[in-house]
């Protein structure tokens, strides 16, 4: 097993763990995608560079064998001629090609193999991201259906136009109703409290004038004694 396919079945063991302590699960689910979309975009490179590996270590490997069977026509050609000198050295070409083509055919197999498995993990990842993502839309809607509902609770529950849970416009009307009820009787009482205030100073004012007019009397009948004349 590749790191890559340890690291996935990681990553995919804890996220239904992350899941279930989530506040926000689609936002986990986005994480979560986000980071795979990365993923398959670097396995999808990383593909590419290998096919066009492969592609390279086949044309070394089918050329090696080119120059093999081109050797040996040339050694079968010297030897038809005489020329035993020329076929051998045609013959160790040969014997040099053979061996480049079977170490290029071994890392082209090797190659192949990495590649299919790279192929098979990045499909892997594909259907991974699939299915999570139609997951996370069945969560947006069954979040979004949620939010609604505790909307349309907050409204019915004490956070509507008319106030605490459960009060009628009539209950409302009625605290309305006793509460300008308080205002004007407290109104009447402050007008009363005037009124009897400005009856208070005029009959304390009528009295202070009886006084000051005794006084003066007694203060003329005294002077009139002393022998004043008015």
């Amino acid at each position: 097993m590749s790191i890559m396919r340890r690291v996935r079945d990681m990553t995919v063991a804890t996220l239904n763990e992350r899941l279930e302590k989530a506040e926000d699960p689609v936002k986990l689910i986005d994480q979560f995608l986000w980071s795979t979309r990365e993923e398959i975009i670097g396995a999808e490179k990383l593909y590419q560079q290998c096919a066009g590996h492969n592609n390279h270590l086949k044309m070394q490997w089918l050329q090696a064998e080119q120059l093999k069977e081109k050797r040996e026509q040339q050694a079968i050609i010297a030897l038809k001629a005489g020329e035993e000198q020329v076929a051998r050295i045609a013959l160790m070409e040969k014997a040099s090609s053979e061996e480049r083509a079977m170490q290029y055919r071994e890392l082209y197999d090797q190659s192949l193999q990495s590649t299919r498995e790279l192929e098979e993990q990045l499909r892997e990842l594909r259907s991974e991201y699939q299915t999570v993502y139609e997951k996370r839309e069945y969560f947006a809607a069954r979040m979004e259906s949620l939010r609604l509902q505790q909307r349309m609770n907050e409204r019915y529950s004490g956070s509507s136009t008319f106030g605490s849970a459960g009060q009628q416009p009539s209950g409302m009307f009625r605290k309305l109703e006793d509460r300008i009820s308080d205002m004007e009787l407290e109104a009447r009482s402050l007008r009363d409290l005037r009124k009897a205030g400005q009856e208070f100073i005029a009959e304390a004012g009528h009295t202070l004038q009886n006084v000051i007019e005794r006084e003066m009397e007694q203060l003329k009948r005294k002077l009139q004694q002393e022998g004043w004349k008015p």
